[in-house]
């Protein structure tokens, strides 16, 4: 018998953006994702809050701005950033309603551990085919256990950059082990140059992405074969955009957009091949989800639920949509607001463009080449017509006839500072590992 409430079943992967075929990349092969889209729903003006991995995670997974769940850097040991204790995770809602939760590969949206995200079991291999293998093996165990509902959630590494066996190399997408994929040839985003650099990294990016696509068919395959795929949702999702300049840890749309596709059979709406065009935010997710369960939103999650849009009820659309980044590797802080038309991005320290790719993902020096790299720094604000220049290459900020639009999106982007009470406003974020080494200098 089939439990009344829905399966969950969330894949989420690193650097992917909307990197795909059916985003309109039509040089790579993803036939599995992009059958799962064409039966699902796919939204396509889909943001996270945060360009980088950890600070989008802990908003995908408790529904609030990365300033406020306290990751507003790497999860990582010798960085220090972690989840305020207050903060409630995903899968904490679900086990308290009974189900089974486990975990497959990453977690990066805490350095404490599956227990903090309400997680019985975790399985901490990462690349995409390992976590394959032990998500089969969870969904095998959950298909005994008809009466008890569960949500698993498999975090693949790939198609983040990964380290190659000689490591004096650049670092590459294909860690030694994948192949690159030309098929149907190489697209160049328009937001980089066209070297042969460039074509060999996106070459490379294409041969992960499509590993990825293979082991998300074995995963749906394995779904479907155990008997769980009517009262299953199965969400496909990455953190950010894709590891490229001017992409990755950049607040221009290549940084922030994000592939989100869903599907639930057995709910009306929530499949059919249905294209979202609202915009939605990966802060979005948990509020979406706890009103599939019927479950009240807690007051202090600040995504909205978009499950109206899908069971065809009024629903009053996101004019815009914000992101934030603080640290990555130094100190470099962005705030920014979209609206379908424009966007507006304050920068709060010096820092040169040419260091956006060089301090997180080391692509290959040809790949970008910026103007005058010794000089240019970001300016104060940009502002981008996104009508006019959708890669956001020329900011309009300081010319008379967008005075307007830019005091709207200022005032626009300072209410939701202030009303989200983002610590930017009161002078530089200090990092946790300033606190601690403040706390050493006191006890002397």
């Amino acid at each position: 018998m089939m439990p009344q409430r829905p399966n969950v079943l969330i894949i989420h992967c690193h650097d992917l953006g909307q990197h795909l075929h059916c985003y309109g990349v039509k040089t790579v092969v993803t036939p599995n994702i992009d059958a799962f889209a064409a039966a699902g729903v796919r939204f396509v003006n889909s943001f996270c809050t945060a360009p980088q991995c950890s600070p989008s995670r802990a908003s995908m997974f408790t529904g609030r701005y990365p300033h406020n769940t306290g990751v507003m850097g790497i999860c990582l040991p010798g960085e220090a950033w972690d989840l305020h204790p207050e903060e409630r995770h995903l899968g904490q809602f679900f086990q308290d309603m009974g189900y089974a939760t486990a975990a497959v590969g990453v977690i990066h949206e805490t350095r404490s551990g599956a227990a903090r995200c309400g997680l019985d079991e975790h399985l901490p291999v990462s690349r995409a085919a390992g976590a394959t293998d032990a998500a089969i093996q969870y969904l095998e165990r959950f298909a005994r256990w008809p009466d008890c509902p569960f949500y698993l959630q498999v975090g693949f590494t790939e198609p983040h950059r990964l380290s190659p066996p000689n490591s004096d190399a650049d670092k590459g997408f294909l860690g030694g082990s994948l192949k690159p994929d030309t098929e149907r040839g190489v697209q160049v985003p328009e937001y980089l140059q066209d070297t042969e650099s460039a074509r060999e990294e996106i070459a490379e990016l294409q041969g992960a992405i499509r590993h990825v696509d293979v082991q998300f068919g074995r995963l749906l395959t394995a779904l479907s074969d155990r008997g769980l795929q009517e009262n299953t949702l199965v969400i496909f999702t990455t953190d950010h955009g894709v590891g490229l300049p001017r992409a990755k840890c950049s607040l221009y749309d290549p940084g922030i957009e994000v592939a989100f596709i869903l599907r639930l059979p057995s709910r009306r709406g929530w499949h059919g091949g249905r294209i979202v065009v609202p915009m939605v935010s990966n802060i979005d997710y948990l509020p979406t989800l706890l009103s599939l369960l019927d479950l009240p939103v807690p007051d202090n999650v600040q995504g909205r639920s978009f499950a109206p849009i899908l069971d065809g009820h009024p629903y009053v659309e996101r004019d815009a949509v914000f992101a934030e980044l603080t640290y990555h590797r130094y100190y470099d802080p962005r705030r920014c607001v979209r609206t379908q038309t424009h966007k507006l991005i304050l920068n709060f320290s010096i820092a040169p463009f040419f260091m956006d790719p060089s301090q997180s993902w080391h692509p290959r020096t040809l790949t970008v080449t910026p103007p005058n790299p010794a000089h240019a720094r970001h300016p104060p604000v940009e502002l981008y017509d996104l009508r006019e220049d959708p890669p956001e290459l020329n900011n309009v900020a300081d010319k008379p006839e967008y005075a307007r639009v830019r005091q709207e999106l200022l005032t626009r982007l300072r209410g939701h500072l202030e009303q989200t009470d983002d610590p930017i406003l009161h002078g530089p974020v200090p990092s946790p590992m300033h606190g601690q080494a403040a706390e050493l200098l006191q006890a002397v």
